[in-house]
């Protein structure tokens, strides 16, 4: 009797360790922030970005995990000289490395904006993790020609070594008028042909990856009509939008890589005090 009791008190010693030990999250490695839409509400020029965004920078920079930031279109209202310049001056002051996936509005002025910043779509790679940027706005919504070559490049050549891959364009690429993502309320369709080739060309370059997959867009927001961010994942892809300006539901993303490589996800209201306000980003996952 006396060593049936201590083989039950070291099972269930040993049950106990081990549920602990797999509801620990793994740590965090680094972190991302994103932001669509940041020059706000339609028809409001503001000096660099929207208001409420620029009130949480306090909140980015006492996050020392977060490495840079990926701002996914509609930076500013209008691509001229001086919104840029104020773009650059806030940036400045948030004092992070921050990245753009330009939207229609900051195309407004193409040539400007690729002499001050370069190639519109890019990629690089951050802690054993790829980063995709790509510009819809060159060919109607369509990643095609040139940029697709470059697309089908990278995803040839760099996806062997990494754990995770994320891609950031401005247009929900994946919203069709006939899909589930299409009560989905964008901020505008400007410059979308009748078919665009995403479900068609695109989504199948990265679907069966051995690679988890990220998209993340920024065309939402602007309106307070609900769709202010969404969320879906399927296979070993996960779609996310984030974005600003219709002052209620305002929002950014804080992507959290853990050092097991996983991913988990932080939604910042931007309005009021409460940083959690709008919650958890899975629990509106699409049905």
């Amino acid at each position: 009797m006396k060593y049936f009791v201590l083989f039950l008190v070291l099972a269930l010693f040993s049950c106990n360790k081990d549920e602990s030990d797999t509801s620990e999250e793994s740590p965090i490695r680094y972190s991302f922030f994103i932001a669509g839409h940041t020059y706000g509400s339609p028809g409001i020029d503001n000096e660099g970005f929207h208001p409420a965004f620029k009130n949480k920078f306090d909140l980015i920079q006492n996050d020392g995990h977060i490495d840079f930031g990926v701002l996914t279109g509609d930076i500013v209202i209008t691509g001229t000289e001086q919104n840029w310049n104020d773009i650059d001056s806030d940036i400045i002051d948030l004092g992070l490395p921050v990245y753009f996936a330009a939207g229609n509005h900051d195309m407004t002025d193409r040539a400007l904006f690729e002499s001050r910043y370069g190639q519109t779509y890019y990629s690089f790679t951050h802690q054993s993790d790829l980063i995709i940027v790509l510009d819809p706005n060159i060919d109607e919504w369509n990643i095609s020609g040139d940029q697709l070559q470059f697309l089908q490049s990278v995803l040839n050549d760099e996806v062997q070594n990494i754990n995770n891959i994320f891609v950031f364009f401005h247009q929900l690429l994946w919203w069709e008028p006939d899909n589930i993502y299409q009560n989905v309320a964008l901020n505008s369709f400007a410059g979308r042909a009748d078919t665009i080739n995403f479900w068609g060309e695109i989504e199948p370059l990265f679907n069966g990856l051995s690679k988890p997959v990220h998209m993340f867009a920024g065309d939402v927001g602007a309106f307070n009509t609900g769709s202010e961010f969404m969320y879906d994942q399927y296979d070993n892809i996960t779609l996310i939008a984030s974005g600003m300006g219709g002052n209620v539901r305002d929002n950014i993303i804080i992507i959290d890589v853990h050092e097991d490589a996983s991913v988990s996800y932080r939604l910042i209201a931007l309005n009021g005090s409460n940083h959690n306000a709008l919650g958890e980003l899975m629990d509106y996952e699409l049905p």
